[in-house]
C-alpha cells in the first residue's frame, strides 16, 4: 500500500498542473456560459489530448503489462512516466506565460474543493479495498481520470451550479438593497457590440467635472461584475453609476437592467460581435435594444444615426431619444471638421437648435472615440453640464488602456488597440494608422466570434490592411489564414508578411523591421484560449 501511494505522487502533481490549466480556461470562457468552455475543449481536442499531454500513452503501457505479474516494475514505470509528464507539462506552461493569469476567486476555490472530492473519493475507496492484484486497475482508472481532466473540471462546475445559484442570489439581494437605499443615484447603462468600455470611461471622465461618478471597473459587465461594483465600490457619495452591460444572447442585457434600473442609456455601434452565441444579427439588434426598452418613460436614450441597425429598429419605448452622428447631420449632436494626428484629435460639434460650431480637442484617436465623446456630450448637457465645462472635460479625457492608446515602446510609436477587435473598430484603427507618418506595421491575430461571417470579414480585413500597412505580422497561422487570403487577393508582397505563434515574439521582429519613424498597430491581442 505504501509503495502504491508513493508511486502516484507524480500523478497527483501532474493532475494539479493540468487542473490549474483547465480552471484557467474555464474562467476565461466565463465558466461555460453559453457552452463556451465545452466548445473550446471541442475545438482544441488534439492540443489537449496529445500535445503536450502524453497521458494518452499511459493506458497503453498498462495494457502492455496487463498480462504480466511484474507489479513492482509497473509501479516504477508509472512513477517515472508521470515524473516525465510533469516536467514536460510544467515547462510547457512556463513557456505559455498567460496574458491574463488565473484569478483564484472564491468561485475557483469552491471548484477546487469539489474537484478534490471527485479525485480523492476513488483513491480512498482504492485504499479501503487495496490489493496488489488490483494495482493495474487502480493505475488505469487514475490515468483515465487525468486523461479526461478537462471534462472532469467541467463536471465539477456542473456539480457546483446549485451552490453558485445560492451565492448569486445572496449577492444579488445585497446589491438590490444597497441601490434601494440610494434613491437619488442616477444610473446610466451602456451597451453595444463594440466600444462599451471606451464609452464608459470617456463618459465617466466627462461627467466627473460636475458629479461624483462611479463607472463599473475594467470590463465588469456581467451580473456578477455589476454586483461586485455595487457591493464593493459604490458608496454614499456617488451621484452617478455607469453600468457597462455585456451580453452573449437575448435577455442578458434585460437581466442587467432589472438589477440596476438605468434611467439613461447609451448604445454604441451594433455589429456582428458574438454572432455565434446570439444566433443571428436580428437577435444581436434586439438584445442590445433591451437597454433602451428598459428605460422609464422619463428616461433618455442616446442612439447613433450613423448605425443602420439603430436607425432601422422599431423602438418599443416612448422615452426621449437623442441622436448623434458624424456622417448623418440630421441629428441632435454631430461632429464635423475631424482631424487626427499623432497628438490626438480635434473637431467641431454642433448641437441642435444652435448653429454655432463648438471646438473640441482630445488626446484620443479615431472616429470611434469621437462617437463616444458625442454620446457623453449629449448626456452631459441633459445632466446640466455647460458646453464650456464639456470642452474643458474633453480636453483632459484620459486615453483608454489598450483601445487606440498611443504610447512609446523604445523608439517605436505603438498604437495599442489590443483589447478587442471587430469589423468596424479594426477598420477605424487602420484609418488612424494611415494618418501617421513613417513606416506602418500591424500585428494582429484577426477577429473572432463572428460565426459564419468570420472568414469573410477577416478576408476583407486583410484587403484593408494591404492598402495601409508596409509590413504585416500575423499571430497564428491557422486563425489568420483568411487575412492572408485577403492580402494575397490584393497582391501584397509575400516577403512583407510575417507569421508568428505568440504576440510576445512580435517585438523582436519589429526591431528588425523598424525604420527611423515607425508606427505599429497592435490590433486584438486574443486571450489565452485562442493560443495556437
Amino acid at each position: 500500500m505504501i509503495y502504491f501511494i508513493l508511486s502516484i505522487i507524480p500523478w497527483f502533481l501532474f493532475t494539479i498542473l493540468k487542473s490549474k490549466k483547465a480552471f484557467h480556461m474555464l474562467q476565461q470562457n466565463s465558466y461555460n456560459r453559453g457552452y463556451r468552455y465545452l466548445k473550446w475543449v471541442n475545438n482544441n481536442k488534439r492540443k489537449l489530448i496529445v500535445d503536450p499531454d502524453y497521458t494518452v500513452f499511459i493506458p497503453l503501457i498498462i495494457i502492455g503489462l496487463l498480462f504480466t505479474d511484474m507489479i513492482n516494475l509497473l509501479m516504477i514505470i508509472y512513477f517515472l512516466a508521470y515524473i516525465l509528464y510533469f516536467i514536460i507539462y510544467y515547462q510547457h506552461l512556463m513557456k505559455e506565460k498567460a496574458k491574463k493569469p488565473l484569478v483564484v476567486s472564491a468561485r475557483i476555490i469552491r471548484l477546487i474543493i469539489t474537484l478534490s472530492i471527485i479525485y480523492v473519493v476513488p483513491i480512498i475507496l482504492f485504499g479501503i479495498n487495496y490489493s496488489n492484484i488490483n494495482n493495474i486497475y487502480y493505475y488505469f482508472g487514475l490515468s483515465i481520470a487525468t486523461y479526461l481532466g478537462y471534462l472532469i473540471v467541467w463536471l465539477a462546475n456542473v456539480i457546483n451550479k446549485p451552490v453558485e445559484k445560492m451565492v448569486y442570489f445572496y449577492y444579488l439581494g445585497k446589491a438590490k438593497r444597497k441601490l434601494k437605499m440610494m434613491p437619488n443615484l442616477r444610473v446610466i447603462g451602456i451597451t453595444g457590440s463594440y466600444g462599451k468600455t471606451s464609452s464608459k470611461n470617456i463618459l465617466a471622465d466627462i461627467l466627473n467635472i460636475k458629479y461624483n461618478t462611479l463607472p463599473s471597473p475594467q470590463n465588469f459587465n456581467t451580473p456578477y461584475g455589476l454586483m461586485i461594483t455595487i457591493n464593493n465600490h459604490l458608496d454614499k457619495f456617488d451621484e452617478i453609476l455607469i453600468a457597462e452591460m455585456g451580453a452573449y444572447k437575448i435577455g442578458e442585457v434585460k437581466e442587467l437592467c432589472d438589477l440596476v434600473k438605468p434611467k439613461y442609456g447609451i448604445l454604441t455601434k451594433i455589429g456582428v460581435a458574438h454572432l455565434e452565441s446570439f444566433g443571428s444579427e436580428e437577435n444581436i439588434q434586439k438584445g442590445k435594444f433591451e437597454l433602451i426598452e428598459s428605460l422609464p418613460q422619463d428616461g433618455i436614450g442616446i442612439l447613433n444615426k450613423d448605425d443602420d441597425k439603430q436607425v432601422s429598429y422599431k423602438l418599443k419605448n416612448r422615452c426621449k431619444i437623442i441622436w448623434i452622428g458624424i456622417e448623418n447631420k440630421d441629428v441632435d449632436v454631430y461632429a464635423t471638421d475631424i482631424k487626427s494626428s499623432d497628438k490626438g484629435s480635434t473637431f467641431n460639434v454642433i448641437f441642435t437648435g444652435d448653429n454655432k460650431k463648438y471646438p473640441f480637442e482630445t488626446k484620443l484617436l479615431g472616429n470611434a472615440n469621437v462617437y463616444n465623446i458625442l454620446a457623453a456630450l449629449a448626456l452631459g448637457l441633459e445632466l446640466g453640464i455647460t458646453i464650456e465645462e464639456l470642452q474643458r472635460a474633453v480636453k483632459f479625457v484620459k486615453p483608454v488602456e489598450h483601445r487606440l492608446e498611443l504610447k512609446k515602446y523604445g523608439s517605436i510609436n505603438l498604437i495599442d488597440d489590443a483589447y478587442n477587435s471587430n469589423p468596424i473598430g479594426s477598420k477605424m484603427a487602420l484609418d488612424v494608422l494611415s494618418l501617421m507618418p513613417g513606416k506602418k506595421i500591424i500585428v494582429t491575430p484577426g477577429m473572432i466570434e463572428l460565426g459564419a461571417k468570420q472568414y469573410e470579414l477577416n478576408k476583407k480585413y486583410g484587403e484593408y490592411i494591404a492598402d495601409v500597412c508596409d509590413e504585416v505580422i500575423l499571430v497564428g497561422e491557422k486563425q489568420t489564414q483568411p487575412i492572408a487570403d485577403g492580402l494575397k487577393l490584393k497582391k501584397y508582397k509575400p516577403q512583407n508578411i510575417h507569421i508568428i505563434n505568440d504576440v510576445k515574439t512580435a517585438f523582436n521582429l519589429i526591431e528588425e523591421l523598424k525604420e527611423k519613424e515607425t508606427y505599429v498597430l497592435l490590433e486584438n491581442d486574443l486571450p489565452d484560449i485562442f493560443n495556437e
